[in-house]
């Protein structure tokens, strides 16, 4: 009786253990980290993404934001939008071979962007702020791994560092990631549709100017040979007519 009681209070302790762990696991939050928003972008083109902050603290502010941008896909061209309240400083590197943008050879590429916040413009807990980046030509690769520290004013740092690995586990301080794709071989040919369509409209406007440049051509040279026949006739009649007596 006393091994039956228990086996029945060991089988209550693992129910109100499991439950108490199903509760507990749907009421825990997903940890926030740093993205880049939007996810996606073209190869080859431009895009303006965004670096999405979210304070993760409950007694510190976040101050200080450094992205390192990927050595393996370096970019020509980088500019930041104003984040008001925050400096932007800028580090660059060497690049072999060179980068070709509009014709030009760069051989320094952005490495880093650190910004920083001054005052009281850091991101306060319960709160994010985005980093808008301009950038381009997006290198021919799949994605873009920017790895990012996050500095709190109480001297913590989150290392969002870990790339992600495909068909693996999202890590858990992982790295904000663009994924890029091919341009889409229709959105180049559109371009080139739409300059034939205007050449053809081009061209027609030209056939119909010819054309009624003929048709008055011709109407003019009718009207010419009508007037020589009326002449002649009047010559004639003139002639026949005798002079008249004095």
């Amino acid at each position: 009786m006393t091994r039956i009681r228990r086996s029945l209070a060991g089988a209550s302790a693992l129910a109100v253990g499991a439950v108490a762990t199903a509760v507990l696991g749907f009421a825990a939050p997903a940890s926030a980290h740093v993205t880049v928003n939007p996810k996606d972008a073209t190869q080859g083109g431009y895009g303006r993404i965004a670096f999405r902050v979210p304070n993760e603290s409950d007694t510190a502010s976040t101050t200080k934001l450094e992205v390192v941008l990927p050595e393996n896909a370096p970019v020509g061209s980088v500019s930041t939008m104003p984040v008001p309240g925050w400096t932007v400083a800028v580090e660059k590197r060497k690049v072999d071979p060179p980068i070709e943008v509009h014709g030009s050879q760069i051989t320094e590429a952005v490495s880093k962007l650190t910004w920083t916040a001054s005052g009281d413009a850091g991101i306060k807990p319960g709160q994010f702020q985005e980093f808008p980046v301009s950038l381009g030509p997006l290198p021919q690769v799949d994605r873009m791994v920017f790895k990012t520290l996050q500095t709190y004013s109480d001297g913590n740092v989150s290392r969002w560092i870990e790339e992600p690995t495909p068909g693996g586990e999202e890590p858990e301080n992982p790295a904000p990631v663009l994924t890029l794709t091919a341009a889409s071989p229709s959105a180049s040919a559109a371009p080139v549709a739409a300059d034939a369509a205007a050449r053809a409209d081009d061209d027609d406007d030209e056939a119909e100017g010819n054309g009624l440049a003929t048709g008055l051509g011709i109407a003019g040279l009718v009207a010419g040979l009508g007037g020589l026949v009326l002449g002649g006739l009047a010559y004639s009649r003139t002639r026949r007519e005798p002079a008249a007596k004095a």
